[in-house]
């Protein structure tokens, strides 16, 4: 019996090494070369964390532990001063080097939703080295200075499939697991909690934000306006055409608003993190938006002298409320790192727009041609009659 155990010890450990976890990590040791105090397996990816905080340094030790989500790719993990996810985090990203293909360590500090330059991070960060093990888990280590009187510090993690050959790291994949990867670090009680076990809310509220403003402002106003312009060119369109542009600037609008509340929402909920000029820019579309409902109330009859100034007022307000929604749905874009599809797909959607109106804008100027020139032969056979 003492013989069979003996005989499947190798095996039991090999298999914990390709388990992975804290178990398999028992041999990791701190800059000091003592064991951590502390180690975590983290709900998502399959990664690990191990740690010792030094109160009277006020220095943390950790070492995470993570399999890149391809040959070639990366891992990353951070602590989160300002909020939860990935915007606002002080992160430690190692990757293989495109020449020499030796893992080094770089911090970023990620004010948004993408990546960035790599530069100085929040927390001072030494000691930082990076390794790949046998078992093809990236083992990144290094000590911070959080301070002497952190307790809980919300932390991320993430992995990716590839890193460019100027050694940016692609962008990662948008998988349940990817978007929760994120839990609380217990510094007093030495635990490791996940903060949302159901999903990432937040970043379920970003996505609602942007899908709600791609479909107003950059898709259902540019129809309301194409609508107006030029199907009211066609005397047969008439009243249809004004009913069409109502309902989609109204539709709009109503979708618009809601995408708006949600911005205002996840700025409420992301305390220290701002986009200045994406809400700058919101903001102005929203409040443009707002008047021009409600110059729908003072609209002149078609025969009035004011009828002039209130079309140039209201085509300018309308363009302007257009253009400037467009530009903030990529820089929105831009801010989440959404998939490239989803880039592709938008754009496909406002090329397709573009189309439509300059094929519409050049048929609508031909009818305008021949109907002119048709009245200026009836006066002329009329004058000559």
């Amino acid at each position: 019996m003492a013989m069979l155990v003996l005989a499947l010890l190798p095996l039991l450990a090999a298999s914990a090494s390709a388990a992975g976890g804290c178990a398999a990590d028992a041999s990791l040791s701190s800059p000091n070369g003592n064991a951590y105090a502390a180690c975590s397996d983290l709900p998502r990816l399959g990664a690990t964390v191990h740690w010792t905080y030094d109160r009277a340094a006020g220095s943390l030790s950790v070492a995470f532990v993570a399999a890149p989500a391809a040959p070639g790719g990366w891992v990353a993990w951070g602590l989160n001063p300002y909020g939860e996810g990935m915007a606002g985090a002080q992160a430690l990203l190692a990757a293989p080097s495109s020449s020499s293909g030796a893992w080094a360590v770089r911090t970023y500090n990620i004010s948004g939703y993408a990546l960035g330059a790599p530069g100085p991070i929040a927390f001072p960060a030494t000691g930082l080295a990076a390794e790949m093990g046998t078992d093809g888990r990236v083992r990144v280590s290094g000590t911070l200075s959080v301070g002497q009187g952190a307790s809980v510090l919300n932390q991320v993690w993430q992995v990716g499939s590839a890193v460019s050959v100027d050694g940016v790291p692609a962008p990662h994949a948008m998988g349940g697991d990817n978007l929760a990867a994120k839990a609380k670090l217990d510094l007093v009680r030495q635990t490791s909690t996940s903060s949302d076990s159901g999903g990432s809310g937040l970043a379920r509220e970003r996505n609602i934000h942007g899908v709600l403003n791609a479909v107003s402002w950059g898709l259902l106003l540019p129809m309301g306006a194409i609508f107006a312009r030029y199907l009211k060119t066609f005397r047969s369109a008439d009243p249809a055409w004004f009913y069409l542009h109502v309902t989609c600037q109204i539709i709009g609008y109503a979708v618009g608003v809601a995408g708006w509340a949600t911005g205002i929402n996840l700025g409420n909920a992301s305390n220290g993190v701002t986009y200045g000029l994406h809400r700058s820019i919101g903001i102005a579309v929203f409040a443009l938006a707002t008047l021009q409902a409600f110059a729908l109330f003072l609209r002149p009859r078609k025969d009035h002298k004011c009828r002039v100034y209130w079309n140039v007022y209201h085509h300018s307000v309308g363009y302007a409320v257009i253009i400037l929604g467009i530009l903030n749905i990529f820089k929105g874009m831009a801010i989440l790192g959404v998939e490239q599809r989803w880039r592709t797909a938008y754009v496909a959607a406002v090329w397709v727009l573009g189309a439509v109106a300059v094929t519409l804008e050049a048929v609508t100027w031909s009818v305008v041609i021949r109907r002119r020139e048709a009245e200026q032969h009836g006066k002329t056979f009329h004058g000559a009659a």
